[in-house]
């Protein structure tokens, strides 16, 4: 028997459910009132909206309180929602020559949260030069961290023997919405963003999905990989 894949599809293709879920991409909690903004719906329509996506096993409610929070039901919902928002790569125009270019806010486009990893140019161009570096290995189907990679890692704080344990995906080729290439996902990307956070490379902006690469990560990043990323950061 084949999957009745419908019922899903039609969850995500309401413009106003898709605002909703777009806006839980980094993986924070959010009220029915900050949703509703969000997507320029009423908190009546976005109530309705709400129901239906809880129904449909793409979100989780915390209550604490007189408070509900709203966030993605976990990591499969999220990967799925940023493959589908790929998923334009793949479409065939009847007139290529005159398809414009998604009209990225610069911010986002330069280094952002994909759920709970690194996205964005940053994103891409930290895995180019994990790959580069020889910390990863790349065979189209998935990243595997090499054993000189293991020891960089190790020297980063990031737990490869623990991670590898952990119930998720050890790592995922992510293909990026923006770049039109990958970046690292998995449960790997999630702690390599979680530590450069807590160095102080990045910092996210608020209420937003973007993150702000600081003067120490630009240091750290140009020490380490040899990436020129002062111009670039300026720009952001």
């Amino acid at each position: 028997m084949h999957p009745n894949l419908s019922p899903v599809a039609s969850l995500i293709a309401d413009p106003t459910r898709a605002a909703m879920l777009v806006q839980l991409f980094d993986g924070a909690a959010r009220t029915a009132g900050e949703l509703a903004y969000g997507a320029g719906v009423s908190p009546q329509v976005a109530s309705n909206h709400l129901a239906r996506l809880l129904t449909g096993g793409f979100l989780s409610l915390e209550v604490q309180g007189r408070h509900r929070y709203y966030r993605l039901a976990g990591a499969p919902v999220a990967q799925v929602l940023e493959a589908l928002a790929s998923l334009d790569v793949f479409t065939v125009s009847r007139a290529p020559e005159h398809r414009t270019a998604p009209r990225v806010p610069p911010e986002l486009r330069f280094a952002r949260t994909c759920y709970d990893h690194l996205a964005g140019e940053l994103g891409v161009t930290i895995t180019g030069a994990l790959l580069e570096r020889g910390v990863l290995v790349d065979d189209g189907l998935c990243f595997e961290v090499s054993p000189e990679g293991e020891q960089w890692l190790s020297r980063f704080s990031v737990p490869v023997g623990e991670l590898r344990r952990a119930r998720r995906a050890f790592t995922r080729r992510c293909l990026d919405w923006s770049e039109r290439r990958v970046h690292l996902g998995g449960a790997l990307g999630m702690a390599l963003l979680m530590r450069m956070q807590e160095i102080g490379w990045v910092v996210p902006v608020p209420r937003s999905r973007a993150l702000r690469l600081t003067v120490a990560g630009t240091q750290a990043l140009e020490q380490e990989f040899g990436l020129a990323l002062h111009a670039r950061r300026q720009a952001s």
